[in-house]
């Protein structure tokens, strides 16, 4: 038995960036949806923080897709 030591180096080194990446476009969308809770409450528009909030989940949700997609095909 041979294990190729690089190419499992390199899926991990992968799967934690994608794994890290989603979870801080998940987060930064968590973000600009509580800026626009705090400016509304200020009477404030926040249409950059809601707008900026539903790009982080649509990247998100794509990045699942695209994974599901890898996975099925």
């Amino acid at each position: 038995m041979n294990i190729d030591w690089a190419a499992l180096g390199s899926v991990f080194g992968v799967s934690l960036g994608a794994s890290v990446g989603l979870v801080a476009l998940f987060t930064l969308g968590i973000a600009g949806l509580s800026r626009r809770e705090a400016a509304s409450n200020r009477g404030e528009s926040a249409l950059v923080a809601t707008a900026g909030a539903y790009a982080c989940f649509a990247l998100c949700a794509a990045a699942v897709a695209y994974g599901i997609s890898l996975i099925v095909s």
